[in-house]
């Protein structure tokens, strides 16, 4: 389902690709050389690069570029995930049998796999982007697209929010066995208004999303290159009602800095989210929503060998999400 005051891409988008986004200009070229990771460096005059995961310079100018390239790439999942001939890729299809995974494996006997494309859409409440499913929870479901949900740390919210705390089920953000690799975030900074949105996911797919939203959207030059750890026991960290959007069944999610989704923690699973907060770029978070919707990794239609069990379900409260109402 699309963020409902988003444009919705045109329905062949995702076999033809984005037209690109990004501006060209910006600021004269930098000199000087590079150090640190994931880093540009920039700028009018000189500079060079340093930090982690962050871009740093002139601002982007405006006009237009050429077109990303949106073919089908393979990427690398790590972790505890399908193996053989089973690989997950940007803008493809997804898709594929819906197989039980076996005796012996993590999460044995739940079901894997279906998931495609066009079902990647969830909403704004923790546990939408399941085909099919429209209620609250997500406790024992299968994975249709073979990667699991984001956890939340902490015990904000109380009984209410017990849902959102899925760390018995699937470990804490540092799990390395999640595939994709242990939850990474990103940022990514309008050039106009500074609004901020971040993204948050398994190491692999933050990766992928970096470079296609980087080829797509117009960022400012603070936005992330690389992904940056991510702690659920920090206390800093990003929150549940901060989220605007879930993808692929609640393993990727959207958020936006300063906004605070009261629903995300009501007992009223009916409760509608609150309105986003006014003045952010929306032309930015048009594209990121549509970007992520065409080019999220999928594991790509074929039989999966799962790996062995080391990690037991131990029960937990996933949850499904609440409709984005009005919220403007």
């Amino acid at each position: 389902m699309f963020i409902p005051f988003l444009a919705t891409p045109e329905p062949s988008r995702s076999a033809r690709g984005l037209d690109r986004r990004k501006g060209g200009g910006g600021g004269g070229k930098g000199g000087g050389g590079s150090s640190g990771s994931g880093s540009k460096g920039g700028g009018s005059t000189g500079g060079g690069s340093s930090g982690s995961g962050s871009k740093s310079g002139g601002s982007t100018g405006g006009g237009g570029g050429g077109t990303s390239s949106t073919s089908p790439k393979s990427i690398p999942i790590t972790g505890r995930t399908p193996t053989g001939r089973g690989s997950a890729s940007t803008y493809g299809g997804g898709g594929g049998k819906i197989t039980t995974i076996p005796a012996g494996a993590a999460f044995a006997g739940r079901t894997v796999g279906g998931g495609t494309r066009a079902q990647v859409f969830g909403n704004s409440v923790y546990g939408s982007g399941y085909p099919g499913v429209v209620s609250r929870g997500v406790s024992g479901r299968g994975f249709p697209f073979f990667f699991w949900p984001v956890v939340w740390g902490g015990a904000a919210g109380g009984a209410a929010g017990a849902y959102l705390h899925a760390t018995n089920e699937y470990g804490d953000c540092s799990n390395s066995s999640r595939p994709g690799g242990s939850m990474t975030q990103a940022t990514f900074t309008s050039n106009s208004t500074g609004t901020t949105f971040y993204l948050l996911a398994d190491n692999s797919t933050v990766a992928a999303l970096i470079t296609t939203i980087d080829a797509n959207c117009t960022l400012s030059p603070l936005s992330s290159t690389a992904p940056t750890s991510h702690s659920c026991s920090d206390p800093n960290a990003l929150q549940p009602e901060q989220a605007i959007q879930y993808y692929r069944a609640s393993s990727v999610v959207l958020a936006l800095s300063g906004y605070n989704n009261s629903a995300a923690y009501s007992s009223d699973e009916n409760a509608p989210a609150s309105a986003l907060p006014s003045g952010i770029d929306m032309t930015l978070l048009n594209c990121l929503n549509q970007t992520i919707g065409v080019s999220v990794p999928l594991v790509n239609g074929a039989g999966p060998a799962w790996a062995g069990s080391g990690m037991g379900a131990l029960g937990l409260f996933w949850m499904m999400w609440l409709l984005l109402g009005t919220v403007l």
